[in-house]
């Protein structure tokens, strides 16, 4: 037996303290954590939170009333956080570390402020897959028949045209809403001025041979002038 190797009882427990380190810096509330982690609230209080004035505090946000009656940059913001969440456990992620993992990913790539917390995707996230505090699933993943994009429904829906997609309510809108376009801003292209230079290159060292090389020059043979 390896006794360099780390029982799993004390594995699983470090895995649990990093899991809930990752929460706390993603801004998640003790309650959260402990659901996440399985440790204790005081135990996480006093390791993540020594200076109580740091814990965050409010109202646990509750998603099945509030997705459908949110304005359309919450509800946009709130599918890209699922659909992120979603590939994840279509990985074959654990929910905890697939929500810690969507959740970094939809702060990189929508603008500050963001709209979404890290306890309202938990929330989002469970009442989606009918995990941690519900049974009751009441969020459905559904593609939009018009620009094939994955928004949040009401579990079971069908989406048969686009009318309730916050991605083509947002395109839509973009020409003349000023704040989906701070939202959501136009990117520079990067600059490709030196890619045709290295693309001719790299086809140039790739492409085929002359025909009379491929003649002659195979088979060791001089071709004739």
């Amino acid at each position: 037996m390896d006794g360099s190797r780390t029982p799993p009882r004390i594995e699983c427990r470090l895995q649990a303290l990093k899991l809930a380190q990752a929460c706390a810096e993603l801004g998640a509330r003790v309650r959260t954590i402990a659901v996440l982690t399985g440790l204790p609230a005081r135990e996480l209080l006093e390791l993540l939170f020594p200076d109580r004035q740091a814990v965050p505090r409010g109202r646990p946000p509750e998603s099945p009333d509030w997705y459908h009656t949110a304005n359309l940059l919450y509800r946009t913001e709130a599918s890209i956080a699922m659909a992120l969440y979603r590939r994840l456990r279509e990985a074959d992620i654990g929910p905890a570390e697939a929500l810690v993992g969507a959740y970094r990913q939809y702060r990189g790539v929508c603008e500050p402020p963001h709209r979404i917390s890290f306890d309202r995707a938990f929330d989002l996230a469970g009442h989606t897959d009918g995990l941690w505090f519900t049974s009751v699933r009441s969020f459905s993943l559904v593609a939009c028949p018009g620009c094939h994009s994955t928004f949040l429904a009401a579990y079971g829906a069908i989406a048969l045209s686009n009318d309730e997609c916050p991605f083509c309510k947002l395109v839509q809108r973009y020409g003349t809403d000023t704040r989906v376009q701070a939202s959501f801003p136009v990117r520079p292209l990067a600059d490709l001025s030196g890619v045709p230079l290295g693309v001719r290159e790299l086809l140039r060292a790739s492409a085929p041979r002359s025909a009379a090389d491929l003649e002659g020059g195979d088979s060791g043979k001089t071709g004739s002038p």
